[in-house]
């Protein structure tokens, strides 16, 4: 013990009060130099002076002949202990504080007896005084004669009687018997004293000196000990601490008896569950009721009216027999009851009715989203079945939402359940690594429980709620399983009749669940499940669907969290929002700009204005600055040879990007730049050998590789970058700069290229067209083959103002982008802008290599 208060101490050296190590024995070399001293000195210390420096003690009592090791750290406890070894008396006064957390006591905090100390052994340490002392005499405290730099008292010796009147001699040699057995057997029933201590109280002959001692060893409190000590006459004292001592006991031995019960706990169990019987025949001929025997009555019937089917049931009763027999102390019989607590809450039979009235389901789906018209024909089909075959089986489709972020899908399926008065179910697969996440724990595992889709079905309440799995395509696998393929068997309509949760471990019908899905990329869903699922992909909204949104919806809903009632937004402020300051395929930035908006303009009525606010241009400007993206980019970046504008798909939508060619002095060298994919880089090596192979009809130096490198860059170099669809792009670049004949302005392409030439169709269309109206482009460069995509996905509104020119080979691609041999190039100055604005607002031109018109 005194080790571990000395490591305490060197943890806390800075300690406002003094602190002092359990009073345990000394023993070793130490204790034998501190013998040899006092041996040394006949009495082993000199007489105690009347007045005394006091030093505090928290929580802890020095008794009478008692030796213990003191830690000092407080500087003014120092000067104390150095002025009283200066003194050559080495005698202080050690005391009690009654309240162990105050910093810095004073006269009124400390008990008012305490004990003479001698200081026996002392030692400079980095963090103050560690010093040996052992206790004189009791003394009492009379006068407080000096606070400062340390408390002073005037104090009065206690004497101890060392005579025994003749009449207590009997009643004090029973209480020294009583004490002396008692405490050998504390010492064997603690774990906190050591063993050498059960020799104390045969080895000294003396109540006084043996009471004091043993009360110092007692593991009892501060106050108990402070009581003893203050107790000076010996008949009373050795009462006060057999009392103590009885308590202790009491304690002790109802520890080891517990320690006992619970190692014959296995035993005990069986021999309650024969005397629980007993009392059951008791109770039973008494006419007595038995709360268990009602609990386990209300469970029967809550199991009769959940419906079960015959699996279920029988595995319910199975179980709840077995829950009778048990005892409500055994392991088991919380996993039990929990267990049949979910199984008759599960909505068995449970179902609401779908709302098959297709007109009113329409109006609804149209007035929370606008647009989105294939998902919204998908479910009036599926509604339009379900009126016309009302009974039998009806296989649910599983749907799948795929789009980039921000476009509504998770929405839109809150939406289809309110309008379908179905109950609305929501779990998040992104991130979930776990099986059991999906599929459920086994009950022999502790704190078990049903995977997520049993779960959401209880929290439903019905057998037939809207089932969104939200971020399907973010779902992992590691040594735990693979979520993914856990979810085959709920979302294959064949299988999930019969879907086994791990936890319930009988069959559970998700046939009537319409389970919806919602993920921003296919790829990385495995191909299994991606097999049994519908895939509807919703594509990034039109500047037109921007605008409506915002007005019909994200304006009301942000003026209405912000408090505004008089503010009005004008559809050119949206549309200047939409055009300068948001540049995605959703609406979440929008949003976000629409509500930094609002804020601006709850900061002004906040600063007193009074008036109605209307929202237009010049205001947005105002709040937000200037418009972040502009079209005059796609003009400036393409002014020279050599960079041509390229679309390309990405998860949150499509974009625009610029691919650079420069050429130097070498030796048929091609080096790419831009992290691109191996796809991508042989897409450039077939563009250049098409190039080569084709120099002469390009107008190119068919010798322009011998002595010269080539560099293809792709910006954006920290953004991987993988596809066929830029190698109609890369081809024009190098045509563009071998030939010196820049692009056409505002004109962008995509596009698979192939050794021969030929130009092969690419997905992602309408993403591409969107990202192309958006940075400003006029004339689009598509694959022939890409014709009927844009036909039957692109809406007339969204062509309007553009020209698409859809070609078959290379050669044509070229001639449709650069400009003619004989035209100058544009000027490199700010003129450039003006040029770029008449060309927006003037009609398209239509182009002789398979052209489609604005009107188209």
């Amino acid at each position: 013990m005194s080790e571990q208060n000395e490591t305490n101490e060197e943890t806390t050296p800075t300690a406002a009060v003094d602190t002092i190590a359990e009073d345990t024995p000394i023993e070793g070399e130490v204790a034998e130099q501190i013998v040899k001293q006092i041996n040394s000195e006949g009495e082993g210390h000199p007489p105690i002076p009347e007045e005394l420096a006091l030093l505090p003690l928290r929580d802890t009592v020095i008794f009478p002949v008692l030796v213990a090791p003191i830690a000092v750290g407080r500087e003014n406890s120092v000067k104390l202990v150095d002025e009283a070894v200066a003194k050559g008396d080495r005698i202080i006064a050690v005391v009690a504080m009654k309240d162990s957390s105050i910093e810095n006591p004073t006269a009124a905090d400390i008990y008012p007896m305490g004990v003479a100390v001698v200081i026996r052994m002392m030692a400079k340490v980095p963090d103050g005084i560690r010093m040996i002392v052992q206790g004189i005499a009791r003394i009492q405290i009379q006068q407080i004669t000096g606070e400062e730099p340390y408390l002073k008292a005037r104090v009065k010796v206690i004497e101890s009687k060392t005579e025994i009147a003749p009449e207590d001699a009997l009643e004090i040699e029973a209480l020294r018997r009583s004490i002396s057995d008692m405490f050998p057997k504390i010492v064997g029933l603690s774990s906190n004293m050591p063993d050498e201590l059960a020799g104390l109280s045969s080895s000294i002959d003396d109540p006084a000196v043996m009471t004091d001692l043993i009360a110092a060893h007692m593991p009892i409190g501060a106050e108990d000990k402070q009581r003893i000590l203050e107790t000076v006459d010996l008949k009373a004292r050795m009462t006060s601490l057999l009392e103590l001592m009885s308590k202790e006991m009491q304690v002790l031995e109802l520890g080891s008896k517990l320690q006992s019960q619970v190692s014959s706990e296995i035993n005990k169990t069986q021999r309650e569950y024969y005397l629980r019987e007993q009392i059951k025949a008791f109770q039973k001929e008494l006419g007595e009721g038995d709360e268990r025997g009602e609990e386990l009555d209300e469970l029967r019937a809550k199991i009769a009216e959940a419906h079960m089917p015959e699996d279920a049931l029988k595995e319910a009763n199975r179980e709840i027999d077995r829950l009778q027999r048990m005892s409500p102390g055994a392991p088991d019989y919380t996993t039990t009851r929990t267990y049949l607590d979910w199984l008759v809450a599960m909505p068995w039979d449970k179902s609401t009715e779908d709302n098959l009235d297709i007109p009113s389901v329409k109006k609804t789906l149209d007035d929370d989203h606008y647009g989105l018209e294939k998902i919204k024909d998908r479910i009036l089909e599926y509604l339009s079945v379900r009126k016309f075959k009302p009974e039998g089986d009806l296989r649910q489709p599983i749907l799948c939402f795929t789009g980039p972020p921000g476009v509504g899908k998770t929405s839109l399926a809150k939406s289809i359940a309110g309008a379908m008065g179905k109950k609305f179910v929501r779990i998040s697969l992104g991130g979930v690594h776990d099986e059991s996440e999906i599929r459920g724990h086994r009950r022999t595992y502790i704190g078990a429980l049903p995977g997520q889709i049993i779960q959401g079905i209880k929290r439903a309440e019905t057998n037939n709620p809207l089932f969104v799995l939200d971020e399907i395509d973010k779902v992992g696998a590691d040594h735990r399983g693979d979520p993914s393929s856990a979810l085959l068997e709920a979302l294959d309509p064949e299988q999930n009749s019969t879907f086994r949760d791990n936890y319930l471990d009988v069959n559970f019908d998700l046939s009537r669940v319409l389970f919806v899905t919602t993920a921003n990329q296919l790829d990385t869903i495995q191909p299994a499940l991606r097999d049994r699922m519908e895939i509807i992909e919703l594509s990034g909204y039109t500047e037109e669907e921007k605008t409506q949104i915002a007005i019909r919806h994200l304006v009301p809903k942000q003026v209405a969290e912000h408090g505004l009632t008089n503010v009005t937004f004008t559809e050119a402020a949206v549309k200047a929002l939409v055009r300068g300051y948001t540049r995605e395929a959703g609406v979440r930035g929008l949003e976000r700009q629409i509500a930094a908006v609002c804020r601006k303009a709850t900061r002004e009525y906040a600063e007193g204005r009074t008036r109605a606010m209307k929202i237009d241009p010049a205001r947005i400007e105002k709040y937000l600055g200037a418009p972040r993206f502009e079209y005059e980019e796609v003009a400036e970046r393409t002014e020279q040879p050599g960079v041509v504008t390229g679309l390309v798909w990405t998860p949150v939508g499509g974009d625009v990007v610029f691919i650079e060619a420069s050429q130097m002095e070498g030796g048929k060298g091609l080096q790419l730049t831009g992290q691109l994919g191996d796809v991508m880089k042989e897409s450039a090596q077939t563009a250049l050998s098409y190039i080569r192979a084709h120099a002469a009809a390009l107008h190119i130096s068919p010798d322009f590789y011998e002595k010269s490198d080539l560099h293809i860059h792709v910006p954006a170099g920290a953004v991987p970058k993988d596809g066929p669809s830029a190698g109609v792009t890369m081809a024009s670049a190098i045509a563009s700069l071998l030939s010196g004949r820049p692009i056409k302005p505002a004109l962008a392409m995509t596009g698979e290229v192939t050794l021969s030439g030929k130009v092969l169709p690419v997905g992602g269309i309408k993403e591409k067209v969107l990202a192309a109206k958006r940075a400003g482009i006029k004339t689009i460069i598509l694959p022939e083959r890409n014709r009927k995509d844009l036909m039957e996905d692109i809406p007339e509104d969204l062509r309007r103002g553009m020209s698409f020119i859809f070609a078959s080979n290379v050669h044509d691609v070229i001639e449709a982008a650069l400009q003619p041999l004989d035209m100058p190039k544009p000027e490199k100055s700010a003129k450039s802008t003006p040029r770029l604005k008449t060309m927006e607002s003037a009609p398209p031109s239509v182009d002789s290599v398979g052209s489609v018109p604005s009107s188209a």
